[in-house]
């Protein structure tokens, strides 16, 4: 009877012991920081290299298209904090000088790599009223 306990908890662990592999080997590839450009510029080398959904501001007349390309070069800022973005795809619409967006990709020493598709511009809400008006 004892040996019969002893190979059911030896299995039990050996399915608890695979079951943490798993899972913990699955969110270490998933995982993604949702950080503002401040947040990352203080450090950034603590976070080259680290998946990220990066949110800040277009900085107006930084945005450079390579002529006859899809290549975007251009900076993003939030609190005074400023990283240089590089993106190759199509943007959204609403991507243009001080547009809210966020970003994913990986930072790296010369500046932010945006992924394929990894742009996301927020759209000014219609409903808000204008400054000035009640």
């Amino acid at each position: 009877m004892q040996h019969k306990a002893l190979k059911i908890a030896i299995t039990a662990v050996v399915l608890v012991l695979a079951m943490a592999g798993l899972l913990w080997s699955t969110l270490r590839e998933g995982t993604e920081y949702y950080k503002h450009v401040e947040e990352v510029m203080v450090q950034p080398e603590s976070w080259h290299g680290k998946r990220l959904q990066l949110h800040g501001y277009v900085v107006r007349d930084s945005v450079f298209v390579k002529p006859d390309t899809l290549e975007y070069r251009f900076k993003v800022e939030s609190k005074g904090a400023v990283v240089p973005a590089f993106y190759t795809g199509i943007v959204p619409d609403t991507f243009k000088d001080e547009a809210e967006v966020v970003l994913k990709g990986t930072l790296r020493e010369d500046g932010f790599h945006v992924d394929r598709n990894g742009v996301m511009a927020k759209c000014p809400s219609k409903y808000e009223p204008k400054k000035g008006t009640t």
